[in-house]
């Protein structure tokens, strides 16, 4: 295996490291669909010890929140250090249209998933049509 030095790309590390403070949250990529009768988010968080991440509602805020600790290398010297560490923060806005008390969540191989289900009351429904001959009044005999 052959390493070889490109001064731009260390140019770019450094200007990275220097302006990039682990304080600032790192990027969540997410999925979000629709499944049936539930909205699915996926959320890659590789490398996050599932003990960190943190999921919650607050009214209509759905905040995902995770931390990924930094290797702890004092003694060898880094060729390469590219993959990101600090936290995690994604927020999003939920309708009225979901059932906030039966959101769950899994977290399998890196990947965080929150099962979203729709309320009845958002759910589409069939409306019975009756007959407009059932509405009209019976007459009364005597």
């Amino acid at each position: 295996m052959s390493l070889s030095f490109d001064p731009f790309s260390q140019l770019d590390r450094l200007a990275q490291s220097v302006l990039d403070t682990s304080r600032q949250p790192r990027l969540m990529p997410v999925d979000l669909f629709r499944e049936g009768d539930r909205y699915v988010l996926n959320a890659d968080l590789p490398g996050v010890d599932p003990g960190s991440v943190d999921v919650d509602v607050d009214g209509q805020l759905l905040a995902i929140r995770a931390e990924r600790t930094q290797e702890n290398r004092d003694t060898s010297r880094w060729l390469a250090q590219e993959r990101p560490f600090g936290s995690y923060v994604r927020r999003f806005t939920i309708g009225d249209d979901v059932d906030a008390q039966g959101i769950s969540a899994s977290y399998d191989n890196g990947v965080l998933s929150v099962m979203i289900p729709i309320a009845e009351r958002a759910k589409p429904r069939k409306i019975q049509i009756e007959s407009a001959s059932s509405h009209r009044p019976k007459a009364v005999t005597t």
